[in-house]
């Protein structure tokens, strides 16, 4: 009965340890489909035109996803269309799973269906978004939209380029998937008076102070039609940071409003399902700096985290893709014109924080720690874990001991 108890008990701290072990979140891949095709100047030309049409951020963006990558002389079937066409057809050549060059090989039945970017992004009607992929005898692999005309050759599988799995796969396939939708023309964008949109709702104050800087209603109108994120403060928001507005200079104003837009296109949609740092445009604006912040989401709710301040998105003010505009619940403060939010200490300070935002060539030196920011964080966790799976063990050892 002892040696039973023992035994039990034994089980129980190592099934312990084990359950809180596994359950330590894995460190999450990254990858950046431009750097990985610019290993490749053969991929030179769909490498640009990814980025050209807002699709790399996409697929970056994504946790599991398949590239059908095109050759540089693949490329030139597509030189006749328009920029939201192409953008159509190469959606049909990104693959919302993953299919390595092992998997395609060892499809089930040799054949299968995968939907695309093209498909699940609602773009496509009905299933024209899908692709057939059929493994051969001999291991050819061949792949066909959907919606392909019954004389259509399929594209052959020519190699893999990249794999990391099971998060992104790279491929070459030889040809152009053919899909009489994706190819269709895109209307062009309806005309967007932004000054007007921000003006009806929620945004008058802050379309004021866009309209009365030069510089930065030009850079806005120039790159709404060509995919364009803006978070605009609330009425509130604006009239609770004129004091300290007034005081930056005329560069620095210039930054802050700019720091409000994000130079690609992001549905709510897509805010609430994806975390991560942004660049905006005053990150290309000026050089050295980095003005990026970072969209969080819990649920519902949207936050972007600038680690001066954190606002809130409370409502879509418009939303029609390239263009997308939310009202948020504070001004958004960076960085590098103000002084970053210390943590909590145990013996707080009761005096308030200082705000430098009259100094736009003020010292980066404060955010340091920038790149160690996330893994700080993890870190503790996962020791965490550790010690209470030890902790746990110990218990129990004691236990049999005694």
């Amino acid at each position: 009965m002892a040696r039973s108890r023992q035994s039990i008990l034994l089980a129980f701290a190592v099934g312990a340890m084990a359950a809180v072990l596994l359950a330590s979140p894995a460190a999450a891949k990254s990858y950046n489909i431009t750097k990985i095709l610019a290993a490749h100047p053969e991929f030179s030309k769909f490498n640009a035109m990814l980025s050209k049409t807002r699709l790399a951020s996409d697929i970056n963006r994504r946790q599991t996803i398949t590239v059908l990558a095109l050759d540089n002389s693949a490329m030139a079937a597509l030189d006749h269309y328009t920029l939201p066409t192409v953008r159509h057809i190469l959606s049909l050549h990104v693959l919302v799973d993953y299919y390595g060059n092992k998997k395609l090989k060892q499809l089930s039945r040799g054949a299968t269906a995968s939907a695309s970017m093209f498909q699940s992004t609602g773009t496509a009607s009905g299933m024209s978004g899908y692709v057939n992929i059929t493994s051969h005898k001999g291991g050819k692999v061949e792949f066909v939209s959907q919606d392909a005309d019954d004389t259509v050759k399929p594209s052959r599988y020519v190699k893999s380029i990249k794999e990391i799995p099971y998060d992104i796969s790279v491929l070459e396939i030889n040809s152009v998937l053919s899909s009489s939708e994706a190819e269709a023309p895109v209307p062009p964008p309806a005309p967007v008076d932004l000054i007007e949109l921000l003006s009806k709702k929620h945004c008058k104050s802050f379309a004021g102070l866009i309209s009365g800087n030069a510089d930065v209603f030009r850079t806005l109108n120039e790159t709404k039609d060509n995919g364009l994120t803006l978070f605009c403060p609330v009425d509130a928001a604006v009239a609770a940071f004129m004091p300290k507005y007034k005081n930056l200079t005329a560069k620095a104003k210039t930054a802050i409003l700019l720091y409000h837009g994000v130079p690609d296109y992001f549905s709510l949609q897509l805010l609430k399902s994806n975390n991560g740092m942004v660049s905006t445009l005053a990150t290309t604006s000026e050089v050295k700096k980095d003005y990026s912040y970072d969209v969080q989401n819990d649920d519902e709710k949207v936050t972007l985290v600038t680690k001066v301040v954190t606002s809130t998105v409370t409502a879509t003010v418009g939303d029609s893709e390239p263009l997308a505009v939310y009202a948020v619940s504070k001004f958004l403060k960076p960085k590098e014109l103000f002084k970053v939010a210390q943590a909590p200490t145990p013996a707080p300070s009761k005096k308030g924080k200082k705000e430098a935002g009259d100094d736009d060539d003020s010292s980066d030196d404060e955010d340091s720690d920038d790149a160690t920011t996330d893994k700080g964080d993890a870190a503790p966790a996962v020791y965490g874990r550790w010690a209470t799976a030890a902790a746990t063990a110990g218990a129990v050892l004691a236990l049999l001991m005694g």
